[in-house]
């Protein structure tokens, strides 16, 4: 009897500490760029649902990407209230590509994202700007994208990754998207160079996938 409520006693406490593992994850949010929308995402989220998050915990959207990121900050800064107001979780993950980056950096710095966040990703981000955006001067947020433009000078002015949020970005040397490649990478961020994949595939490699889903894990 007294070996027969051991064990039940030892099972209670494992399904306790994996409920505790399981509401400690949270939500992630999933910021496109330029000239793109969320439908991006779905390969990624499959993999994430397969690996066991659930769709509550898997939060995709769209914007306008035309607009200054710094608008876009405001309406993430939105999402991501609403997503904890949801989910009753404290924090979110956010996970982004290429100009995605920027307007959740903005958020992090300038909106008291830091407190809401617990991991921020950066796929193929021009944090410090990319000369093709010269090619597309009739959006706001392409000229935020150059190279020197007075957004990205405010924005990698002082601590580029704030807080005690973890930051970590993935740069492909054959992202022709994004020049030059070490425009990617952060002060104090974990930088980590892929294999020669082009940046559109950042969001669907596997290989990619299985680091990002440590990193967030």
């Amino acid at each position: 009897m007294r070996k027969a409520m051991l064990a039940a006693a030892v099972a209670a406490a494992v399904v306790c500490a994996g409920s505790a593992s399981a509401s400690a994850r949270e939500p992630i949010l999933f910021v496109h760029g330029w000239n793109s929308s969320g439908s991006i995402w779905s390969t990624m989220i499959g993999r994430f649902q397969a690996d066991g998050w659930t769709a509550a915990e898997l939060n995709n959207w769209s914007y306008n990407t035309a607009q200054s990121n710094a608008t876009t900050a405001r309406e993430l800064s939105a999402r991501v209230d609403g997503i904890l107001r949801a989910t009753g979780a404290a924090k979110v993950d956010v996970i982004t590509h290429s100009m995605g980056g920027l307007s959740s950096r903005y958020y992090l710095k300038n909106l008291g994202g830091t407190a809401k966040v617990d991991d921020w990703v950066s796929l193929g981000g021009p944090n410090h700007g990319t000369t093709t955006a010269n090619l597309c001067f009739w959006n706001t947020s392409c000229i935020e994208m150059r190279p020197g433009s007075t957004f990205l000078t405010a924005l990698n002015s002082g601590d580029e990754t704030p807080g005690a949020v973890t930051y970590g970005t993935w740069w492909s040397a054959c992202d022709s998207v994004i020049d030059p490649d070490s425009s990617v990478s952060l002060a104090g961020a974990t930088n980590t160079q892929t294999a020669c994949i082009g940046h559109s595939d950042l969001y669907t490699d596997a290989t990619v996938y299985t680091q990002v889903r440590s990193f967030v894990r």
